[in-house]
C-alpha cells in the first residue's frame, strides 16, 4: 500500500504542489496563504487592516501555522512575543 499525501488528497495541482510545504518539507512548514485548505474556521479569526498591528515588531510571527494568521487581528494579539534585545540585559 502507497501513502498518499495531503496534496493528492486534496487535488492541488502541480504548480501549487511544487511549493507547498508540506510537499516540499520546506523549513517553516507554514501552510501557504493561497491553499484551499487554510481558510480559518475559528470564530475568533478577524482580517485586520491596522498597521501598528501589522506590523508589530513583539508578534513572534513563527508561531503562525498559516499565512493567514499573519493578518488576523486574534492572532496578532495573543500571539506569543519576541522578547526585545533590551529585555535581555536586564
Amino acid at each position: 500500500m502507497s501513502a498518499t499525501f495531503c496534496w493528492q488528497q486534496r487535488g492541488c495541482d502541480e504548480e501549487m504542489w511544487s511549493r507547498c510545504p508540506h510537499a516540499t518539507s520546506s523549513e517553516d512548514g507554514v501552510c501557504v496563504a493561497e491553499c484551499f485548505y487554510t481558510a480559518c474556521q475559528r470564530t475568533q479569526r478577524r482580517v485586520t487592516a491596522d498597521f501598528a498591528l501589522l506590523l508589530d515588531p513583539a508578534v513572534d510571527r513563527t508561531a503562525a501555522v498559516k499565512e493567514n494568521c499573519l493578518n488576523c487581528a486574534f492572532f496578532l494579539q495573543n500571539a506569543p512575543r519576541v522578547l526585545k534585545e533590551s529585555q535581555h540585559a536586564s
